[in-house]
């Protein structure tokens, strides 16, 4: 049987694995002539392309979509920049995730999570996406960036559209027009004039050195990007990792009685959930200014690579018995946030939430079984997960 893989295969997308392996085994330096991209697919090779962003430049984008499309990228979109324009712009927005203000977090996250998950008790059935997926994140990001909870599920709804594809089919970009803060427009406008303890408080008035050497504060429509970028990414890909949390351990029901038992080992859980099924399995750079050698082939300048994290993270050349899930790996070594410049900003607030969630569930629900029949996927270029992930819990 040929090898063919592209990332938006609705029969390959149910389970990516054994094509990843394939990849690993046959092609790891794998050319897609119908899409025209490359794909490198072992751990070596991943890691190596993620901490060049010199030759690998995410200045037209991380989506492969979007990489090939080249449309126009409006100021502030510091995942779709280079150094030094995008060390400057993450430095703006990392005074958000500092360790010491994700350690003042967590009490108001606990608190989210509780009001989440107490109405169900007693209950017959709970849904990790829909009541805590969907929820959770985005009312954590509203908190920290200031988002009023009535405007809430619009931005969620607006985060999920723009990643929304239809199935089989490339995300259809638009070359003039990809991103756009405007839904912040009123609230950052009302901000200005009702300051408050909160991060587009903070960038409205933070004094920074740009890349002329300019000392200024942020334009409108860089501060409206910021706050695009940052309630997508702390929405979409947070938001899926409770689903297959929810999947899962309802696999594994004997690690599930071991977390109950111990939640210390939580934090070690959600690492290996992290590397097992990453919500975002993979980013997309585009080969710059020179050809750049994987596995002694080229791939040329001016090409698309994506970059398969997912199939990384289960490379038996790096871990052991990668296709299990084992709470009793060794955490680290997945690079499902990334590696080097462009490594995840939220992955401490990701942390956070999803370790603060599984102890408040297992509080709650030490025992769930799935119900796969009514489970639905979540249909997006770039994103991995569930829209809904019913568990049955009485």
């Amino acid at each position: 049987m040929d090898l063919y893989y592209d990332p938006w295969d609705v029969e390959i997308d149910l389970d990516p694995y054994p094509t990843y392996r394939r990849l690993r085994d046959e092609q790891p330096l794998y050319y897609n002539e119908r899409h025209d991209f490359w794909g490198i697919s072992r751990y070596a090779d991943v890691d190596a392309a993620l901490r060049d962003p010199q030759r690998l430049s995410s200045a037209k984008g991380d989506i492969l979509e979007v990489v090939k499309a080249d449309p126009v990228m409006p100021p502030g979109v510091f995942i779709n920049e280079d150094p030094p324009l995008h060390t400057i712009h993450r430095a703006l927005v990392g005074r958000m995730f500092m360790p010491k203000k994700m350690r003042a977090l967590e009490d108001k996250v606990r608190a989210f999570c509780v009001s989440c998950l107490d109405p169900f008790v007693g209950a017959d059935e709970f849904d990790f996406v829909r009541d805590l997926g969907a929820e959770l994140p985005m009312r954590t990001i509203g908190m920290l960036v200031g988002i009023p909870d009535a405007d809430q599920p619009s931005v969620r709804a607006q985060a999920h559209a723009v990643l929304r594809n239809k199935p089989g089919e490339p995300l259809p970009v638009k070359k003039d027009h990809y991103f756009d803060g405007d839904m912040f427009t009123d609230y950052v406008a009302w901000r200005k004039k009702n300051p408050s303890d909160d991060l587009i408080t903070e960038l409205l008035n933070v004094e920074f050195t740009d890349e002329t050497g300019t000392v200024r504060r942020l334009r409108s429509e860089e501060l409206l990007i910021f706050l695009a970028v940052i309630a997508g990414a702390g929405v979409e890909t947070t938001g899926r990792l409770f689903g297959w949390m929810g999947k899962v351990l309802a696999e594994h029901p004997d690690q599930r009685r071991e977390l109950v038992d111990d939640p210390s080992r939580i934090p070690g859980a959600i690492e290996e959930l992290l590397r097992y099924e990453p919500p975002g399995p993979h980013v997309a750079r585009f080969v710059a200014t020179e050809d750049v050698r994987f596995q002694d082939q080229t791939v040329p300048a001016g090409s698309a690579l994506l970059i398969m994290l997912a199939s990384a993270n289960r490379d038996e050349r790096h871990f052991t018995d990668p296709d299990t899930f084992d709470i009793h790996r060794k955490p680290g070594g997945h690079l499902t946030f990334g590696r080097g410049a462009h490594f995840c900003l939220g992955a401490p607030l990701a942390r956070l939430e999803g370790r603060v969630a599984l102890e408040e569930v297992l509080k709650r629900f030490p025992k769930w079984e799935v119900d796969m029949s009514r489970a639905t996927r979540s249909r997006t270029s770039t994103v991995r997960g569930w829209d809904r992930m019913p568990a049955v819990i009485g």
